[in-house]
């Protein structure tokens, strides 16, 4: 069983930064892909960012040149680094990590951009 625990998320204006972490722990072999997803209000869930245990990366067209995402191995943890963020980015954003024996899914922190 693996647990992903979310931290970061916010209220911020338009044009600010945010920090997102995610630290998975429990019980797994290895992790492959580590990412987050977001889902506005009435919208479906949709990918934001990933990066692979090797620190290959891939973004949301919406999101390229603001977001950063990066993955410390070693305390197999994941960040979304946010810049320039826009009211679009309003959401709950979801950390999940492939591992060994299945995707699991953190629970969520809100986000929220004002205008």
């Amino acid at each position: 069983q693996v647990q992903l625990v979310e931290s970061g998320g916010g209220l911020v204006q338009a044009g600010g930064s945010l920090r997102l972490s995610c630290a998975a722990s429990g019980s797994f072999f290895s992790i492959n892909a580590m990412g987050w997803y977001r889902q506005a209000p009435g919208k479906q869930r949709e990918l934001v960012a990933t990066v692979t245990g090797g620190g290959s990366t891939n973004y949301a067209w919406s999101v390229k040149g603001r977001f950063t995402i990066s993955r410390d191995n070693a305390k197999n943890t994941v960040y979304l680094q946010m810049n320039s963020l826009k009211p679009e980015d309003t959401a709950v954003y979801y950390c999940y990590c492939h591992a060994a024996q299945g995707v699991y899914w953190g629970q969520g922190t809100q986000v929220t951009v004002s205008s």
